[in-house]
Formats: C-alpha cells, structure tokens, sequence
C-alpha cells in the first residue's frame, strides 16, 4: 500500500449535497490533507436513469462553497465500466467468480422456499461448480463471486473496531448483471483499488457492504483499504435525520446565510471532538483531526447551535471580508434583490461602514442584510408595523425640532450624539423618546446599529431628507 493517504469521497448524483454527504466529504478530505495526502473525487453515476448532470454540478458546487477541493478532475463511475467488466472476468479466469445461468423464475422459486423455510432469502449457489457445457443456449449469464462458505470475514474498522461477518450470511452474490453492467459492490471496489485509495471514510450504513467488498479485495488479490464507517446524523429530537431537521442541501445552508468556515466547524463537530474546543480553524482541524477520534454514536443536528456558531464567526470576522462575504453570496440569500441592485461605489462605502454595527446583530447573512436594507432603501421609505407605531404625531414634532439642530452639527458619531443629547435635555425629553423616532425615521424600523452611527453612515444630506419626510408630516 501507498505511502501516501488517499481518501475518495463518492457521492451518487440523484440529488444537492446533503448535509451528511458534506460532512463526509470533511472528514475525508480532513484526514487527508491533515497528512500530506489528497482527497479524490468519484460521481458514482452508474444509476443512468437517476444520474442528473445537475445533480453533479450542485455537489461540486457545494463542495467548492465549503472550501472543500478535491485532488485531480472527478471520476466518472460510469465512465469505468469496460475495465469493471474486466475484473470480473478475470475473476472468473481466477476460478474465484463464476457464470451464474439461474433464470429470474429460478430465483423467485429460491426466495419462496427460504421465506417457507424460515431461512434468509439466498441465492443457493447452483451454478457454483457446474460446468459450463451445462449452460443452457441463448442465455447471458450473470457472474457471481464465489463467497467462502466457513469462518468469518472480519473488517478491522478504525472507527467501529473489529466487526466479524458470518461467511454463511454473505452468499454468492452478482458482481457482474446479465446485462453487463457491474453491481455497485464491485465496481466500488474496482474504483478504490485502481484510483489508490488508502482509506475509505464513509457512512456506517454502508458497513454491511464492507464484508463483501473485502471479499472481492481478497479474491483479487488487493489490498484492502483501512475502512472508517462513521455514524450517521440524527435530528436533535434523536430521530432519523429528515428535512425538518435540517437535512437539506449545501445550497439551502448557502441561503440561509450560514458561512462556509462556521459550517465546516459545526459539521467537524458532529461526531468528532478535540476535548471542549467548540471554536476551530481549518488549520487546527487539519492538524487535530483524526478517525480514530470519531465517535461510534450517532451525532445530532441542532439548527439553532449552527447559528450561534455562524453569528460567532459573522461577528470576528474581517469587516471588509465580511462585505464581501455578503455580497458575493447576495444572489443566493432571499431577501438581497434590492442590495444586489442597489450596489455601487457609493453603497459599498456605506456598507463596509456599517458593517461593525450590523454584524453584532446578526447570526447569518440572511440577518446581515436584512439589518442592512435601511442602506439601499430609496425614499419615501416604508415603515414597518413597530415602526409606523412609533412615529406618532408626537414624535414626529420631536423630529420637527430636531432637524434643524442636526442641520448645524458637525457629521460625525460623536458629534451626532451630542447633538441629539443636548436637545433632549433642552426639550426637557428622555434621549429614547428622540433617539427611537429617530431610528424609525432613518431606517423605517424599530431595530438597527446604533442610531448615531446609522446618522454617520447614510451621510448628512440623506439622513436629514429622511428625518425631514417624517418631520414634515408633522407640520
């Protein structure tokens, strides 16, 4: 075996990257990457009448959004099917697979005389040793593994220990259809083998698989790659991960306003630990990460955990990284229509200026623009509920007052502020009885960054139309 580690995630292209499908791609790539080593690529796409090419383009598009590059271009399972084939007959050459000429009717007779029985359905070997002059005319033949009949077959697997397969449970199973086209048990393994995998990191519900895949290993010849099969995810509630848990695509997480880094952290979080580190870089777990490390329980999904971890890296990071975070991700969030169309040199500036007061405020970006939309609103702006109750014709005089204050004021944050503070100790008036109109004057709701600094960042000539379209109506 290689001295090199390569792990291969091998997604099937029915469907977007799945939340657990994403973690495994983390983990995979983590181990590998971790150790000097590469991460491949396979579409396992040999089901034609499931495969999508959109399907293909959204897990690589997942996989890019979460930062998670693959080593070499991606590898078409179906692409490898001459060579498949090969194997199995060079299996059968081997004297270790055989052609199997059972009739569909065959088999159904097997399956009702084990159901009868009390017996599992199994193929009972028929065709195991017969001669091939016995192969009746006309018919394609199936090819069949040659499953030994005593003992054991163990997979010494890194996560889940030593887990032992009665051989007697594994029966003579296809390798190669009728049909030519191969079983995903063994073109799995004849994909493995030839790309130089080194470690198969995948879901646990694959480990009944692990057996048989060994035996077409053993009968080849190979070396059988050290296996890892990982707990699935459960919902918070400890059910079967559903889509009202949050088993959804990387897409969806993207339009939510989840960031990359804060989901690779929480994902590497679910079923690994490194003591009570909650917080971790990509450069910690690279350099922590480890299978043997991985927990043999189910991991549980908590929506409302991944957003306080987002917010926590909304609000440390960069605020200039954090912009454009934001707007390149604008296309994908639900509510970003009127800051895509509204952006320009002028916005920018604005928004990077608010960026230390919205981000304190927001779990995702989904929060961050919405808290940003008073920027690109055009007037007359539209109050919302709270706001519209705010803005009675009582605090509109308040704003009558104030405008011309504001007018003589130096525009700044500070100087703003004491404006605002020294008319409301003329007007004998609590400073939230001018600040809160104030606020819904300028952004149309009742929560923002502070209004001092909302005043700073709409500029002078604006933020005095927007107070003076209120004011006005107070006349």
């Amino acid at each position: 075996m290689s001295d090199t580690i390569v792990t291969r995630f091998a997604p099937s292209p029915t469907g977007f990257l799945h939340i657990g499908g994403a973690r495994t791609a983390l983990f995979n790539w983590l181990y590998a990457r971790g150790r000097g080593g590469k991460m491949l690529l396979r579409i396992e796409d040999t089901d034609r009448e499931r495969s999508t090419q959109e399907a293909v383009d959204a897990i690589l598009d997942g996989l890019s959004w979460l930062g998670l590059q693959w080593d070499g271009e991606p590898i078409s399972q179906y692409g490898r099917v001459e060579r498949h084939r090969e194997v199995a007959h060079e299996l059968v050459r081997k004297g270790e697979a055989y052609f199997c000429y059972a009739s569909p009717q065959e088999l159904d007779e097997m399956r009702e005389l084990a159901r009868a029985e009390g017996r599992p359905p199994r193929y009972d070997g028929r065709w195991r040793d017969r001669d091939p002059s016995e192969a009746p005319a006309g018919v394609s033949p199936a090819i069949r593994i040659k499953a030994p009949r005593e003992g054991e077959t163990v997979v010494d697997d890194a996560v889940q220990g030593e887990v032992r397969f009665p051989n007697k449970d594994l029966d003579d199973f296809i390798i190669l259809r009728s049909d030519g086209n191969p079983t995903y048990m063994h073109a799995v393994v004849v994909d493995d083998h030839d790309m130089g995998v080194t470690h198969i990191i995948r879901g646990d519900d694959h480990l009944t698989n692990a057996a048989r895949q060994t035996v077409i290993y053993r009968a080849m010849g190979w070396d059988v790659p050290q296996m890892a099969h990982i707990p699935l995810i459960h919902g918070a509630d400890g059910a079967k991960l559903s889509k009202r848990h949050g088993a959804l695509g990387a897409e969806a997480y993207r339009a939510m306003g989840i960031l990359p880094d804060a989901l690779r952290n929480y994902l590497a979080r679910l079923g690994w630990s490194h003591g009570d580190d909650e917080i971790m870089s990509t450069q910690q777990m690279l350099e922590w990460f480890d299978i043997g490390d991985i927990n043999k329980g189910a991991a549980r999904f908590d929506m409302a955990k991944l957003e306080a971890l987002n917010g926590h890296y909304i609000r440390h990071m960069d605020d200039a990284a954090l912009m454009e975070m934001l707007v390149a991700t604008l296309p994908h969030l639900p509510n970003a229509a009127t800051i895509a169309e509204g952006l320009n040199e002028r916005t920018r500036a604005q928004l990077l200026a608010a960026m230390p007061g919205l981000k304190e405020r927001a779990k995702t970006l989904v929060e961050l623009a919405d808290g940003a939309g008073f920027l690109f609103t055009a007037r007359p702006l539209a109050f919302d509920d709270k706001a519209s109750g705010i803005l009675t014709a009582e605090a509109r005089l308040v704003l009558a007052g104030l405008l011309p204050v504001l007018r003589k004021a130096e525009w700044s944050v500070e100087a703003l502020e004491a404006a605002v503070k020294g008319f409301a100790a003329d007007a004998g008036i609590k400073l939230g009885q001018a600040a809160q109109p104030l606020r819904a004057a300028l952004t149309g709701r009742t929560t923002s960054p502070g209004v001092f600094d909302v005043l700073a960042v709409l500029g002078r000539d604006e933020a005095l139309a927007r107070i003076g379209d209120c004011a006005g109506a107070a006349a």
